[in-house]
């Protein structure tokens, strides 16, 4: 297992854990974190045993976002440096919606900015009743990235993304899961021992029908309706043909727990 300086890394029984780990910075990102987090989704997507990713912050922050102290040190630079960032940034970002495994986000504090996008991105979200989430981009001249722009619209519609964004609303937990930019809030220390529960049901569930899942939802904005159900038959169908498939409908008919190896 590689060690990181700016995240931390672990999987065990088919789930890996990524935890942004500058908690001295609000686990703000800086091209090296970032190069980081793009390392291990590679990981993440390249490892079959891996089927399920959880990722959360060190400390009381989930992300601040950016690193704002980056922006100010790359001086005239900070064009280059910008582009840089998020390039890696969303190359881990892409690598981490597209991959089979599902991703749960364990928010376990104040998601702003691009912390706020990495929260959006995953495919099951669960947050400390104490956490907020606010865009802060225009608030000190910036406009969004890290996906926002992409996903947000399309969770809570046009209006309230722009009044996130033009207005740096800050929403608290509950808020964010009424609006359904989350799933669910529980007690600060109840974050990660729900995401593992999840995870750790979800590991042994069907990993490649879960990746189609991932898939088809992707798509859905992207299709029209013919479209989108014939990928949904070039999906059933092989999705019937592979072992998880076959084992699933023989767990069915022999009415026992199916044992699905996520091959």
């Amino acid at each position: 297992m590689k060690n990181y300086k700016n995240i931390k890394f672990d999987t065990i029984d088919g789930v890996a854990t990524i935890t942004l780990n500058r908690p001295e910075a609000a686990n703000g990102i800086n091209i090296p974190l970032a190069k980081d987090l793009l390392d291990a989704a590679i990981i993440c997507e390249a490892w079959q045993e891996v089927r399920v990713v959880i990722i959360t912050g060190e400390g009381k922050m989930f992300c601040g976002g950016g690193d704002i102290n980056s922006f100010s040190e790359a001086g005239e630079h900070v064009s280059e440096m910008l582009t840089e960032l998020t390039c890696l940034m969303h190359a881990a970002f892409c690598r981490l919606r597209h991959m089979r495994a599902p991703v749960i986000v364990a928010v376990n504090g104040t998601a702003a900015g691009a912390g706020l996008s990495l929260a959006v991105l995953g495919d099951y979200v669960v947050a400390s009743e104490k956490a907020k989430f606010t865009m802060a981009y225009t608030g000190i001249g910036l406009s969004p990235d890290g996906s926002s722009s992409h996903f947000l619209p399309r969770l809570i519609g046009l209006r309230k993304t722009q009044e996130l964004m033009l207005t740096n609303r800050l929403l608290s937990a509950q808020e964010a899961a009424d609006w359904g930019i989350i799933n669910k809030v529980v007690a600060p220390d109840e974050v990660m021992p729900e995401a593992l529960a999840l995870a750790q049901q979800l590991a042994k569930g069907p990993t490649n029908a879960y990746g189609a899942v991932k898939d088809l939802l992707n798509m859905t904005h992207l299709n029209g309706l013919e479209a989108q159900m014939d990928l949904e038959t070039r999906y059933i169908s092989k999705m019937g043909s592979s072992k998880d498939g076959k084992e699933g409908v023989a767990a069915f008919l022999e009415k026992r727990a199916p044992e699905f190896k996520g091959l």
